[in-house]
C-alpha cells in the first residue's frame, strides 16, 4: 500500500527566516524555492537530502511563535561523521538540547533546536 514518504513539511510564520537558518547554521542545501500562494510569505524551499528534496520548510498562516511541544515531533538527519556534524553546529551556535550518545544496535544521536523551537536530531547509524 504505501511507497515510501514522499516530503515532510516543516511548516512556519517565517519560512524565509527557518530556510537560511538551515542553510547557513546546520550546512543544508537548498535544491529547489518557490512562491505558491497569494501572501508575499507563501514560499517554500526543498533541501537536499541524499538524492531528493524531501524536507521542505514552508509557510502556513496558522503558525505563529515558537513551538510549544517540541518533543512531540522530530526529524532525524543522517550523517557519516557525526563528531564534525556537533562540533560544526556547536561552533555555529545551534543550541545543543542533547550531546552525542549512544543507543545500542542504532548508533549515535545528538539533538538540537531550530530558531522555531523545533528539535531535530542528527544521527550516524553506519560506521
Amino acid at each position: 500500500m504505501f511507497r515510501g514518504i514522499d516530503g515532510i513539511l516543516l511548516y512556519s510564520q517565517d519560512p524565509e527566516k527557518l530556510a537560511s537558518f538551515y542553510k547557513e547554521k546546520v550546512g543544508m542545501e537548498i535544491g529547489e524555492s518557490a512562491e505558491y500562494g497569494e501572501d508575499y510569505k507563501d514560499k517554500f524551499y526543498g533541501f537536499k537530502v541524499g538524492d531528493s528534496e524531501q524536507f521542505v520548510v514552508l509557510h502556513h498562516s496558522n503558525i505563529k511563535g515558537k513551538n510549544k511541544e517540541p518533543y512531540r515531533f522530530m526529524i532525524n538527519f543522517e550523517v557519516k561523521n557525526i563528531e564534525e556534524a556537533v562540533n560544526r553546529l556547536k561552533q555555529n551556535k545551534v543550541r545543543l538540547i542533547q550531546d552525542i550518545y549512544h543507543v545500542e544496535n542504532y548508533g549515535k544521536i545528538a539533538t538540537f533546536e531550530d530558531i522555531d523551537g523545533n528539535y531535530f536530531q542528527l544521527v550516524q547509524v553506519r560506521p
